[in-house]
């Protein structure tokens, strides 16, 4: 069991990883908060899990904090992403398809 456990520590330190390499990467901010926001919970989610398996006793507590990791991390990283483009921060000059500009209106300065 040590094994598995030590085996998810690694995979969610990976995960970790590859978001602060998206965080440098990506050209602007609704990309950066999108690899964050996907790393972090599957970064999380992992070592959650390898700590359940190594610790057993834990795991009723780790699956209620998984549940709310699951619930929190999408909701308020649109919630970030939602006012930085209301508030008129510009997408990169790649972005093709502002498929939100319909839905809202900016704000002017």
């Amino acid at each position: 069991m040590n094994i598995i456990g030590t085996v998810f520590l690694l995979i969610g330190g990976f995960f970790y990883a590859i978001g602060g390499l998206g965080l440098v990467r990506m050209p602007d901010i609704y990309n950066r908060a999108q690899a964050a926001t996907k790393a972090t919970t599957m970064g999380t989610l992992s070592t959650l899990i390898g700590v359940g398996v190594v610790n057993p006793a834990w795991l009723p507590k780790l699956a209620i904090i998984l549940l709310f990791i699951l619930l929190t991390n999408p909701v308020s990283s649109s919630t970030l992403i939602r006012s930085a483009y209301r508030n008129g921060v510009k997408a990169s000059e790649k972005t093709k398809i502002d498929s939100l500009e319909k839905f809202y209106e900016k704000e002017s300065d």
